[in-house]
C-alpha cells in the first residue's frame, strides 16, 4: 500500500488552518478558539486564540473518565539502582493531583513559575504534569547542571518553588544534588520560597528549615486527607513550560512553549508520524532535561494513551550493551525513539550484535533515531541486526516535535541513508544562500522554514521577544532561520549536513563536517567519529578527524588512520585537504549525547575555552588534548 504523505502534505499546504482544526479535534478543550491562527498576535502569530485547554487533562484524566484508568500510563526502570516502579493512569492521577495540591498549599499560582532539578526518577514526570494541572509554568533542569548554570535560570525565570532530589545516579558513582541546589539559590538574585526535595535511599540530604519540605511526606499527607487539585483552565496561548538551551552570549535562551498548540501537534505526531495505537508501549530514551523528554517521555506518549517508559540507565554498562534490547523485550515495547550516538556507543561495544540474540524483540517494530546526524552506516548496522526499519529524523528544541520525518502511519516512504526523510505537515522548508536567494536542487545551504512556524513551536523566548527576532527571525526575513546547513533532493528528501558554524572553507571551497564523517564511519573498525575545522594559514581551515574504534580491534591505530585518510581522499576528494585522522578513546558529548565539536575545535586553534555546562565527563577534553599535542596539534 502506497503511502499517504503526499496527499497529506498537500490538504496542509492548501488548508493549513482547516488542517490543525482538524488535528485538534482529537484534543479535549474547556473553550474552542475564536480563530484557529491569528498573524497579529505576538512576534509572528499565535495558534488557538481564544481557547482554554490543560495539558495535564488531556494527558491523564480524560484517559481515567475513558476507560484507561487501569492501564499502565508510565513504567519508571533504572538498571542503574536496580528497581522498577510502574504506575496506571488512575495511579498516575494520584500522584499527579496530590502533588500539585502540594504545590497549591506552599502558594504555587497559575503563571507562576516551578523548576524542576531532577534524575530519572518518576517523580521527575509527576512533577511536571502537577505543575500543568493548575496551570504553573514548569522550567526543567538536567540535573547535576552546575550551580551558577542552575542560578542563571533561577534569575530568568523567578520560580516561587524547586522540585529537586537529594541525589542522582550515573553508574559508579552518586551524583550530591543539594550542595548545587543551595548553592545556585545563593547565588541567584531571585529566590524561591519553597524547595520540594526526594530524599533518595542512596543520599539523603539536609532540609533548610522554613524552606525545604520532604517531597514523600508532603504528598502522603495530601493524600491522607484526599486532598486532589482539580485540573486548571488555562488559554491555549499560555506558556506550558520554558526550556533553557544554551545561547551564545553565554546567557541560555528560554523556549517557550504555549500549551494548546503543543498538545495538538504532538497527539497529531504519536500516530501519523510514529505510527503508534493508544494502548501500545512507547519509548523515547532521553532525559527530562531536554526537549526529547518532555514531548516524548511525558507529553505525548500520555496524550496519546500509551504506556511511557522513564529509563534511568546509559546504552552501555548498565550493565551491558544489551540493556536497550532488555528493556524492549521486558516491556514489550513497539517503537523506540534515541539518539544515534546511543547505537553508536551500542555498536562500539558489540559490532556483531551478540546481545541482540539474547532477547525476544518479536513485538518491536520501529526504531526512531534523532538529536545529531544518524551515519547511514549506523543505520544500516541497526537495520541488519533488528530487522526493523531505523528512521532518522530531525527536530530542534524550539519545533518541540520533528520537522522531518518518515511518517509510518501514514505509510512509510523509501529510505534515503543520510537523510532524515522529508518535512511534514506545517514545515514549509527551504534552502537559501547566505544573501537570503533560494539555491537549486542538490546544493548546500541554510535550511530554513517559511513563517509561520506550526502549532508547538516556540512563539518567543521568555520575557526576551527581541532576542528572538535577532536569534531567528531577522537574517532571513520572512523565514526560520534553524541555524543547520544541509539541502534538498529532487524527491524533496532534506539531507541535514551540519550546523551552519560546523562548515568549514577549505581554500575557498564550503564544505560539511557531515558528509566527511558520513565517510569515516564507513571504516569497519570505527565506531564513532567525530571531524572539526582547524584554523590553518594557507588554507583557512583544514579538517581533522577524531575517531573512536570499535571494542576489541587490536590492530595498530596509526595504520586505520592512514586508511580513514585515504577513504575521505577516495570519497570526497583532494578538495577536502582530508589529512589527519586522530584515535581517541571517547568522544566528548553532552549529557544528550551531542558530540561537542566547537569545544574541540577550540582546543585544536590553541583558543580559550570553558567547560560547556552540559558536558557528560569533562575528563574526555584533557584527553583530546592529549591526543592532539602527541599529534602536534594545540601546543
Amino acid at each position: 500500500m502506497g503511502s499517504r504523505y503526499h496527499d497529506v502534505y498537500e490538504g496542509w499546504r492548501s488548508a493549513p488552518e482547516r488542517f490543525w482544526a482538524d488535528a485538534a479535534n482529537e484534543i479535549d478543550w474547556f473553550k474552542s478558539w475564536d480563530k484557529v491562527f491569528d498573524p497579529d498576535m505576538g512576534v509572528y502569530g499565535r495558534w488557538f486564540v481564544g481557547a482554554e485547554c490543560n495539558a495535564c487533562f488531556n494527558a491523564i484524566d480524560r484517559h481515567v473518565e475513558g476507560g484507561r484508568a487501569d492501564q499502565l500510563a508510565l513504567i519508571h526502570d533504572s538498571p542503574i539502582t536496580g528497581t522498577q516502579r510502574k504506575f496506571t493512569y488512575a495511579e498516575l492521577k494520584r500522584e499527579v493531583a496530590a502533588l500539585a495540591a502540594v504545590l497549591l498549599d506552599r502558594g504555587v499560582r497559575k503563571g507562576d513559575r516551578v523548576i524542576i532539578y531532577m534524575p530519572m526518577v518518576a517523580e521527575a514526570a509527576f512533577a511536571m504534569l502537577a505543575c500543568a494541572r493548575i496551570g504553573a509554568i514548569h522550567s526543567v533542569v538536567f540535573g547535576g547542571f552546575a550551580a551558577r548554570e542552575l542560578a542563571t535560570r533561577i534569575d530568568d525565570a523567578k520560580p516561587v518553588a524547586i522540585i529537586s532530589a537529594s541525589c542522582g545516579i550515573e553508574p559508579g558513582r552518586v551524583v550530591p544534588y543539594k550542595p548545587l541546589l543551595d548553592g545556585a539559590i545563593d547565588m541567584a538574585k531571585s529566590k524561591p520560597a519553597t524547595c520540594i526535595i526526594l530524599q533518595r535511599p542512596e543520599l539523603e540530604c539536609d532540609l533548610v528549615p522554613g524552606r525545604d519540605i520532604d517531597y514523600a511526606e508532603a504528598v502522603s499527607s495530601a493524600k491522607a486527607d484526599g486532598r486532589e487539585a482539580p485540573c486548571v483552565p488555562v488559554a491555549a496561548t499560555d506558556p506550558l513550560y520554558v526550556l533553557y538551551t544554551s545561547g551564545t552570549t553565554g546567557q541560555p535562551k528560554g523556549v517557550v512553549r504555549d500549551t494548546g498548540g503543543h498538545i495538538v501537534a504532538l497527539k497529531w505526531s504519536m500516530k501519523n508520524q510514529f505510527g503508534v495505537d493508544p494502548g501500545e508501549v512507547y519509548w523515547a530514551a532521553s532525559d527530562v532535561g531536554w526537549v526529547v523528554g518532555h514531548s516524548y517521555i511525558v507529553y505525548a506518549p500520555l496524550l496519546h494513551g500509551c504506556t511511557t517508559i522513564l529509563f534511568e540507565g546509559k546504552p552501555v554498562g548498565t550493565p551491558d550493551a544489551g540493556t536497550f534490547w532488555r528493556v524492549i523485550s521486558e516491556h514489550k515495547v513497539a517503537a523506540l525513539f534515541t539518539a544515534p550516538t546511543a547505537f553508536r556507543a551500542i555498536k562500539g561495544q558489540d559490532p556483531q550484535g551478540e546481545f541482540v540474540r539474547k532477547y525476544d524483540l518479536s513485538g518491536f517494530r520501529t526504531l526512531f533515531l534523532a538529536g545529531e546526524r544518524a551515519d547511514p552506516e549506523t543505520i544500516k548496522w541497526a537495520e541488519r541486526l533488528l530487522g526493523v526499519p531505523v528512521i532518522d529524523h530531525w527536530w530542534q528544541t524550539e519545533t518541540g516535535s520533528p520537522i522531518t520525518n518518515n511518517p509510518v502511519g501514514l505509510g512509510m516512504l523509501p529510505v534515503k541513508y543520510g537523510s532524515p526523510s522529508v518535512p511534514m505537515p506545517g514545515y514549509d522548508v527551504r534552502i537559501l544562500s547566505d544573501e537570503g536567494h533560494p539555491v537549486e536542487r542538490g546544493k548546500l545551504g541554510n535550511v530554513v522554514v517559511k513563517l509561520p512556524l506550526p502549532p508547538g513551536c516556540l512563539p518567543t523566548l521568555w520575557n526576551a521577544d527581541q532576542r528572538f527576532r535577532e536569534a531567528y527571525l531577522e537574517e532571513f526575513p520572512g523565514y526560520y532561520k534553524t541555524a543547520d546547513a544541509g539541502y534538498v533532493d529532487d524527491d524533496g528528501y532534506l539531507f541535514i549536513m551540519a550546523r551552519t558554524d560546523d562548515i568549514i572553507n577549505v581554500a575557498g571551497h564550503r564544505l560539511s563536517t557531515g558528509g566527511m564523517e558520513e565517510v569515516i564511519a564507513e571504516h569497519p573498525d570505527v565506531a564513532e567519529c567525530a571531524v572539526i575545522g582547524m584554523a590553518d594559514e594557507l588554507k583557512g581551515q583544514v579538517p581533522c578527524g577524531f575517531v573512536v574504534l570499535n571494542a576489541g580491534v587490536s590492530r595498530d591505530p596509526a595504520e586505520i588512520e592512514k586508511e580513514v585518510v585515504a577513504l575521505v581522499r577516495e570519497k570526497i576528494g583532494p578538495v577536502a585537504a582530508y589529512r589527519l585522522t586522530v584515535t581517541v578513546k571517547r568522544l566528548p558529548k553532552t549529557r544528550s549525547g551531542k558530540i561537542l565539536r566547537g569545544t574541540m575545535q577550540k582546543i585544536a586553534d590553541k583558543e580559550e575555552w570553558s567547560m560547556p555546562a552540559t558536558i557528560d565527563d569533562p575528563a574526555i577534553l584533557d584527553e583530546i588534548g592529549v591526543a592532539l599535542k602527541a599529534k602536534g596539534i594545540g601546543i
